[in-house]
């Protein structure tokens, strides 16, 4: 049977949503996109706390082409990490493929001292 891509992701993140916890030593970094715009957040599951933040919707400096706004919010949540003294981080892609837009925002968080 034939599922439209909003059903496909939410079958996807529900299957690994009991295996991808984050704690207050290694949060989750969870990945948003939207159309226009990539979110990203550090996320303590135990207490229920986002850590810290960041997009392309606030961050004024991402222009060019949709990976290279990307690349710019890894990088501000690797710096952003660094502030409050995480190093160490689990990945969920929320149920998108790990490709294009969601690709470059983790490979720009591991250049920028995040370990995934």
């Amino acid at each position: 049977m034939a599922q439209d891509k909003s059903a496909r992701r939410l079958r996807i993140k529900t299957r690994f949503k009991n295996t991808i916890v984050g704690t207050s030593e290694r949060p989750r970094l969870s990945v948003y996109r939207s159309n226009k715009q990539i979110y990203a957040q550090l996320i303590d599951d135990e207490s229920g706390h986002t850590v810290a933040s960041a997009s392309s919707l606030v961050d004024k400096k991402a222009k060019g082409t949709k990976i290279d706004q990307a690349k710019l919010v890894g990088k501000e949540i690797a710096e952003k990490a660094k502030k409050v003294k995480i190093s160490r981080v689990v990945f969920d892609r929320n149920g998108y493929l790990y490709h294009g837009r969601v690709k470059s925002l983790a490979e720009s968080a591991r250049e920028n001292g995040l370990t995934i």
